[in-house]
């Protein structure tokens, strides 16, 4: 069987009865075969759809002779000078006269049983009159109507012994809901599978609505118009489709997007494509409709969901986790039912479940009132649920994947798993250009490497985390403010590295120098600057500054920017423990005493504080001393020193204090070495304020030649017994490198 169908096999015609008796034929017969056999029954459907499902059964039941009573509270006759009852008092005058006054069998109609219960499930004050009267005659078997937006409290439910769900249309049944007319609106291939994708979740007697209605020329060559009306038609609530392209709008993460593109959207682009329906459903098979994406705030976790949804069409709802949480009991939940229902009747559709940790945390470890318990488990039964033919998406956006319920990430639920991290050099580049081109920001190429730097792991935003990709909008959002109020730049002038730094920090506090301080904070930048170049396995310096722009950085030493490895090697950590030494021993030899900017006043990024956590990072995690770390953790699950005997601290103690001293003793051996060009560079740099780009290369360049068995060979090893001298893959996470790459 194929996917497409010729015109002439369509129906002509079709009234709304006919839909529904082609799309739920079996359905309906198998409802009317219960009822006749005295089985209550509840069908679940959309309001406007319960009329026609009522009539088609009758019309069955009238067969068998078996009579209806459709209760729908509409005042048949009223008596002279009676008061006139509202639809509820109405309706269960309707039902006390249908119980009892029946004698033989029949079939009582409750169409509308919401208007029992409460949006929590609970009953109403004219539901507990009601539930006495449901159970008082054998005589009567009942047929319900329930509105897949309201549950309903057990003692209705117990009432029926079955259930029918009737949300959308069968895609098989599709080919005898449209008629010639209408198809002549998709052009002359139509094919009723690739229309199925727009009309999942939408009902025959709405479908016929919609279809009836569309507008525009018949057999178009392109037929987006046509689709493009029953897409808008079929949004519900708060969906919407978004219009972000996957490449134009979305800079870097190469990686992410060919993940998303080879496991899901060629996938789907292959499904619509197929013309055999084995193929199809096979396909469909295929395709995870749980997703999360995890990584820190602002890398894009969002974007990335509405890339997929404009990609294949689908409209999208961003739901928060929190605002689903409800104080009254059984309301979390019923959020959760309405959301997937809107979602069904607008399919495709992607439902967006921002910060998912927020209630679907591990079962058992909850703190809060215990709703997310029962949330989790709506979750759960919402997407077990799906169709397989439903193209119904969920997306779950988090920063805390370990802390999601295990039961949640299995397969068939939220098996697809994808990282989303803070952009790298080619992430940013890409990113910059973007905004680049959207906002008319005219970086010349030194501004946009300058932005890349500028953002990389050598530096970090205020709060103290890495540059996201909202982070470079917020840039350059500053760039274009800057550009627009600022009279000396004009409008077709490029945006300079300048022009970006001021736009970072032209509102920020800036630190000046005393006069007095001057000589001490030049020694000590230069005293990073002159060990590093003497230390091989240390990254060079590129710049040194006693008066930066930056007010979180008045002054430093940066070093060249490395690409991201696995690992550190131990010559590479005694490297830059040296190297952070650099500058109070430079203080020590040059002014003769030591000043407060190495322990930054007790600051947890100062030199000396980041040389005491990776001497303790060698010993107690890397295994570089002769200790028998990491056989035994040192360390809780909170990352503090665990309970240790005495002999064991003072034991890592001692490795640590000797890395330290053997690290201090050496920055003190180059600088005592070569004290008349530390001299020369802080004179330098006292004039100059900074030093960078071709000068620090000429000073390397200098040395180098000058001593050339010092620059450029690794310097002595540290002997500290057993496991000395060996190399130890460090995780990048674990390694207290320099946030900014910077020494104060």
């Amino acid at each position: 069987m194929s996917t497409t169908i010729t015109e002439k096999d369509l129906p002509t015609g079709l009234t709304p009865q006919e839909a529904v008796e082609q799309a739920y034929s079996h359905e309906l017969a198998d409802v009317a075969n219960k009822l006749v056999r005295g089985l209550p029954v509840l069908i679940e459907c959309d309001k406007e759809l319960a009329p026609y499902l009522f009539m088609n059964v009758r019309d069955r039941l009238r067969q068998h002779k078996l009579q209806c009573v459709y209760l729908d509270g509409r005042q048949r006759e009223q008596q002279q000078g009676a008061m006139p009852m509202g639809l509820i008092g109405t309706m269960i005058a309707q039902l006390r006269d249908a119980v009892r006054g029946a004698t033989e069998r029949r079939v009582v109609v409750l169409p509308h049983l919401d208007l029992l219960t409460t949006s929590q499930g609970g009953l109403t004050g004219e539901a507990r009159e009601v539930i006495p009267l449901l159970y008082e005659n054998p005589e009567l078997v009942w047929l319900g109507f329930k509105d897949p937006s309201f549950p309903l409290p057990k003692v209705i439910e117990n009432l029926f012994p079955h259930w029918l769900s009737i949300l959308g249309t069968s895609r098989n049944r599709l080919r005898h809901l449209i008629t010639q007319k209408e198809s002549r609106k998709f052009g002359k291939d139509f094919s009723p599978w690739q229309l199925y994708k727009y009309v999942s979740g939408v009902n025959a007697v709405r479908l016929r609505r919609l279809l009836s209605t569309l507008e525009g020329e018949d057999y178009p060559a392109d037929p987006k118009r046509a689709y493009a009306q029953l897409r808008q038609a079929t949004l519900n609530g708060q969906m919407e489709i978004p219009s972000v392209d996957l490449e134009k709008d979305i800079g870097g993460y190469t990686k992410v997007k060919q993940k998303l593109k080879s496991e899901i959207l060629d996938t789907l682009q292959k499904r619509d494509k197929a013309t055999d329906p084995d193929e199809v459903s096979r396909l469909e098979e295929l395709i995870p409709r749980g997703m999360i994406f995890w990584g820190p705030p602002g890398t894009g976790k969002t974007y990335f969901a509405k890339a997929i949804a404009a990609s294949i069409g689908a409209a999208i709802t961003i739901v928060s986790g929190p605002e689903l949480k409800s104080k009254w009991v059984g309301e979390s939940e019923e959020n959760l039912r309405q959301i997937f229902h809107k979602a069904r009747q607008s399919a495709p559709s992607i439902i967006v479940f921002d910060e998912l940790d927020s209630f679907a945390t591990a079962r058992g470890t909850y703190t809060g009132s215990g709703v997310e318990h029962s949330m989790v488990n709506q979750l759960l039964t919402e997407m077990d649920g799906f169709h397989k033919d439903e193209l119904v998406f969920v997306v779950g956006t988090t920063n805390f994947v370990e802390s999601l319920d295990p039961a949640l990430l299995r397969p068939g639920r939220f098996e697809f798993h994808i990282h989303i991290p803070y952009p790298d050099d080619e992430d940013r580049k890409a990113i910059f250009e973007i905004y680049n081109k959207k906002m008319k920001l005219q970086f010349d190429d030194a501004a946009l490497e300058y932005a890349v730097n500028r953002t990389g792991n050598r530096y970090m935003t205020p709060t103290g985390t890495a540059f996201s990709g909202d982070h470079i909008n917020a840039i350059c959002r500053a760039v274009a403010r800057l550009r627009m109020r600022d009279p000396e730049i004009k409008k077709d002038d490029p945006t300079t590295p300048k022009i970006i730094e001021k736009a970072l920090t032209e509102f920020d506090e800036k630190v000046e120098l005393h006069e007095k301080d001057l000589p001490v904070v030049a020694t000590h930048e230069s005293g990073h600057f002159l060990v590093s170049i003497f230390c091989p396995n240390h990254a060079p310096p590129e710049k040194v500054t006693i008066q930066s722009d930056m007010p979180w950085a008045p002054f430093f030493t940066q070093f060249k920017h490395e690409k991201k490895r696995i690992g550190m090697s131990r010559a590479e950590m005694l490297d830059m423990l040296a190297v952070l030494y650099g500058g109070i021993e430079a203080e020590r030899l040059l002014v003769g005493e030591v000043s407060t900017g190495a322990s930054g006043m007790g600051h947890p990024g100062s030199d000396l504080s980041r040389a005491s956590e990776l001497a303790e990072l060698m010993v107690e995690v890397c295994g570089m001393s002769n200790l028998a770390a990491p056989l035994r953790s040192f360390h809780d699950h909170k990352g503090d020193r665990a309970v240790l005997s005495g002999s064991m601290a003072e034991a890592i103690d001692r490795q640590v204090n000797t890395i330290i001293v053997e690290a201090q003793a050496r920055a003190a051996a180059i600088l005592a070495k070569h004290k008349a060009d530390l001299l020369k560079i802080r004179d330098e740099l006292m004039e100059k304020k900074t030093i960078e780009g071709e000068r620090t290369k000429e000073i390397i360049e200098e040395l180098r030649k000058k001593y050339p068995k010092d620059v450029g060979a690794p310097g002595p090893e540290v002997k500290l017994g057993a496991g000395a001298g060996t190399t130890t893959a460090v995780p990048v996470e674990a390694t207290p490198a320099p946030k900014k790459k910077k020494d104060e």
